[in-house]
């Protein structure tokens, strides 16, 4: 089968090479290539003949006029800033390809109702990359939780911390309006895992937000989760700080390390292969994971109490550029 023709929005942006690569992969031509920003010498490696654009207008006109001809363009990837996904989405449904967006698909659940709409209208489909599902130690762990007894409740303690530096916070990953906030840039994707692992969200409670952490609690079908995420590296346990790393992945299952700290680096390649052969995740797949992240963002947090995760209690950090720290 000949290989699918490719536009790429997004393409200066850092999980770009990634898309890049997986079209590649899969043996398909990224033909248009579209991003403000112009440092992208990256498309040399894979696709030097493709067009790209720093100008939408003229991005969409020649993706208008390429989709009349014999060798139109078939797919639309998007890998913009968080709050652009659902614009671009519909525009690449409208334009008359099937899409593939990074994660978080959306910010707020309504907007998927209404992209479905629109697939409706087109005629084509939009994907979203999940890819932790794709990742052996997680299908396993699944697998392994699905055969457990019905009444069996795991306890669980999800540590994230991926160190960001002071143009984080300058950027729009630093507006809660534009990326939804550390729940939603960070960990969209853990949140997706647990409740395909685990079930659906019983109960979902806030205990600390700012800036730059999040530490809640989290009550599934099958799991009692305690979780911290940040960015600040002030968080990081002192056996990654003298290890000399900068990002902190630990999930603690009824008192056991779960490990998959390798396996990452082909998931999007994987992703498109499954998306291709129409075996990918529909956008709908993405629905209870933005609902998780929605009702966090806005979620009053209550502070110490109850059952919450230990780095909960780390003193809030001074904004690094001065800001309120609150949200």
């Amino acid at each position: 089968m000949a290989g699918k023709n490719f536009a790429l929005i997004g393409v200066a942006g850092y999980i770009a090479p990634r898309h890049i690569k997986a079209i590649a992969d899969t043996g398909n031509n990224l033909m248009a290539a579209y991003d403000c920003f112009d440092s992208v010498g990256r498309l040399d490696g894979s696709f030097p003949e493709c067009y790209f654009f720093t100008e939408h207008e003229q991005f969409d006109r020649f993706c208008i006029e390429q989709m009349k001809t014999d060798n139109p363009l078939h797919w639309t990837s998007i890998c913009t800033p968080n709050h652009t996904h659902d614009a671009f989405i519909r525009y690449g449904l409208h334009l008359g390809t099937n899409v593939i967006c990074e994660k978080p698909l959306v910010l707020d659940p309504d907007q998927i109702d209404n992209l479905m709409d629109i697939e409706k209208q087109t005629g084509h489909e939009a994907y979203t990359v999940l890819q932790l599902r794709l990742h052996d130690s997680i299908v396993a762990l699944k697998k392994k939780v699905d055969q457990d007894p019905t009444d069996k409740i795991h306890d669980v303690d999800l540590t994230y911390i991926t160190s960001r530096g002071k143009w984080y916070y300058a950027s729009w990953k630093g507006d809660i309006r534009k990326s939804g906030g550390i729940a939603t840039n960070i960990g969209v994707h853990f949140y997706d895992m647990l409740q395909w692992i685990f079930g659906a969200v019983k109960q979902n409670i806030v205990h600390v937000m700012s800036f730059d952490r999040v530490a809640g609690y989290m009550e599934f079908e099958k799991a009692r989760v305690r979780y911290f995420l940040s960015i600040n590296s002030d968080c990081l346990p002192q056996n990654a700080v003298q290890g000399e790393k900068r990002t902190y992945r630990s999930i603690c299952i009824d008192g056991s390390e779960f490990e998959f700290s390798t396996g990452f680096t082909e998931l999007h390649t994987e992703s498109y292969r499954k998306i291709l052969a129409g075996e990918g995740f529909r956008i709908s797949e993405a629905r209870n994971s933005i609902q998780i992240v929605s009702d966090i963002r806005h979620a009053a947090p209550i502070g110490l109490r109850g059952d919450y995760h230990p780095l909960a209690k780390l003193p809030l950090s001074a904004h690094p550029l001065g800001w309120s720290n609150k949200l």
